[in-house]
């Protein structure tokens, strides 16, 4: 049965490659970014793409999103929180800014666009969140990454939460903790960096877990990435 599924970040890197695969996989995904050009770009490419560029950050963009969703789709069965934005600076470096820049971008636009969608979720929804191996316990920590790792713990906590939380209206919620991938983001804060898997190859592992593993996984906080976590 095809799945209508939410993708945040989409306009470009790993979220532009998952809604390509929902796509060829025969469902419909509909990109969400804050960069309306590349994500038009992507929807025109596929019949079955369709964009809705947001802040997820700014909470009028969120409700005319959720205005949008309802106006397109009786229900939607997936949301991959996938948004997220890195900044690499030392500890020392960090300032209050950028702390509630990462966990504004990382924690707080995911809870906004989940609990947003709450009443769009159909039966045996699966809410995927985009974690990374810096937010998983007992992975190797990279100095740079304080912010970010820590916002992305927190997301993996919360996903937790929500499998407890929306068991009732049998909503699965899992987080995946990726590992380092070739991507622009990844590029522009480390610059020269080669990463051993391609923006592709995780956006199909993605869209897959998010389309078939829910009915194996709810709560779970999962690493997904070649290098040993410890």
């Amino acid at each position: 049965m095809s799945k209508v599924a939410v993708v945040t970040g989409a306009s470009r890197g790993i979220g532009r490659e998952i809604c390509k695969e929902f796509a060829d996989k025969g469902h419909h995904a509909v990109g969400v970014a804050r960069s309306e050009q590349p994500l038009n770009e992507l929807a025109n490419s596929y019949l079955d793409i369709s964009a809705i560029p947001a802040d997820l950050t700014n909470q009028k963009d969120v409700d005319k999103l959720i205005t949008q969703l309802k106006k397109d789709f009786n229900t939607v069965d997936i949301l991959i929180n996938n948004a997220g934005a890195l900044i690499n600076k030392s500890f020392e470096e960090l300032t209050l800014d950028d702390w509630r820049s990462q966990l504004e971008s990382n924690l707080i636009s995911a809870v906004h666009i989940t609990k947003k969608m709450l009443p769009l979720f159909s039966n045996d929804a699966h809410i995927v969140n985009i974690s990374s191996m810096g937010g998983f316990q007992g992975s190797a920590k990279f100095p740079g990454l304080a912010a970010y790792s820590v916002s992305k713990g927190a997301l993996s906590i919360l996903t937790e939460c929500l499998s407890v939380e929306l068991s009732d209206k049998n909503i699965k919620a899992n987080a995946l903790c990726l590992g380092a991938v070739q991507t622009e983001m990844l590029e522009e804060a480390f610059p020269g960096i080669e990463a051993p898997l391609t923006a592709k190859e995780m956006g199909n592992y993605i869209a897959n877990f998010a389309i078939e593993e829910s009915a194996f996984y709810n709560g779970k906080i999962l690493p997904v990435a070649l290098e040993d976590p410890e």
